[in-house]
């Protein structure tokens, strides 16, 4: 979460979006979206393994379940979460469990195409699982609809801006670290330099963990 940006916003007069009132939005999920974690160094490494075409699913599903998690915080649900401590227990240990299975099939990856059981990219549902089972995700969400509320008339309308700006910044962040992806791909030659860097993607992916229990 982006703590430093949680400035106040204002609507037009006649209830239009001035374009000075939702630049901090914009900046808000640009940065929120293209800074590293779980998400991105998921992208990053289907990137490497799959290609880009092959791990569209896993951006879609990220991209669809971050924009739904912030409409839904949007819409007020995210405050049953706050509400509830041993849900955000049981959710963060399945986040947890989760990352962790992913990291290892990562670093245990050799160069791709390696042999016919090799495994498949993470899906659409895996991706949007990802976001849904991160508290922090969801205190991302909850910040954003807290401090740009005055965007719109009400949390319809609140709901539908702040699922589309983290859907759309979402989709863009993520294709960057695929592609990043790709290019890391092209530069390697043999095989102990794809364990390496799989054990490297894998190490960082498990490491995202950490923040998600310094709440």
């Amino acid at each position: 979460m982006v703590a430093g940006l949680t400035c106040p916003v204002q609507a037009g007069e006649n209830g239009n979006m001035e374009f000075d009132a939702i630049l901090p939005l914009v900046l808000f999920v640009v940065v929120s979206t293209i800074t590293p974690g779980g998400a991105t160094t998921l992208a990053t490494a289907s990137g490497v393994q799959f290609g880009f075409r092959r791990s569209v699913p896993l951006m879609a599903g990220i991209a669809a379940g971050l924009a739904s998690l912030a409409a839904a915080s949007a819409a007020g649900l995210a405050g049953l979460l706050q509400a509830a401590p041993s849900l955000q227990t049981a959710m963060r240990v399945a986040g947890s469990a989760y990352l962790l299975w992913l990291a290892w099939k990562i670093a245990r990856s050799g160069p791709p195409n390696m042999n016919a059981n090799m495994g498949v990219p993470t899906s659409f549902l895996g991706g949007a699982g990802l976001l849904w089972l991160n508290p922090k995700g969801w205190a991302m969400a909850l910040g954003a609809a807290a401090s740009f509320a005055a965007l719109a008339s009400g949390p319809l309308q609140l709901a539908l801006l702040l699922g589309s700006a983290f859907g759309l910044a979402a989709t863009v962040s993520l294709s960057l670290w695929c592609m990043a992806g790709l290019l890391l791909a092209r530069l390697l030659r043999t095989e102990r330099q794809w364990r390496v860097l799989n054990a490297v993607l894998g190490f960082l992916l498990a490491a995202s963990i950490i923040p998600m229990w310094l709440e």
